[in-house]
């Protein structure tokens, strides 16, 4: 076990993202941040560091306890990092509010077809 590990191979196996080519992908454009800064999927981690990740609508805001390059089992990976207790507040306050609230417009890709637009107008009356 090293004391240093890529981002995108510690994001991995801490199980924020499903395959490491994701994980690169996500550090190549910004969506995650380490100590506050952009980095690059090389750029190595070490414990203490803090993670800003930015996965679909939830941002996660991490300290990293250890040090992994294998993905085991997600027990293992949860005590990889330790959650920011505003990050946590953060999480649960988003999701309390998409509990009660959803945008009538989340679930159409791109440009509304004209079914969805009929739906949204029957959904604003």
């Amino acid at each position: 076990m090293s004391n240093t590990t890529r981002i995108d191979k510690w994001l991995w196996a801490a199980r924020f993202f499903k395959t490491r080519s994701l994980a690169t992908h996500a550090v190549d454009l910004g969506r995650v941040l380490q100590n506050e800064q952009r980095v690059k999927p090389a750029h190595d981690v070490k414990i203490g560091d803090l993670i800003e990740i930015h996965h679909s609508e939830q941002i996660w805001q991490v300290k990293v306890l250890r040090i992994l390059e294998v993905r085991g089992p997600a027990t293992v990976a949860q005590t990889m990092y330790e959650e920011t207790p505003a990050s946590l507040e953060k999480r649960q306050k988003a999701a309390e509010d998409r509990k009660y609230f959803r945008e009538p417009t989340a679930h159409i890709q791109g440009r509304p077809t004209k079914r969805d637009r009929r739906q949204l107008d029957v959904s604003w009356d």
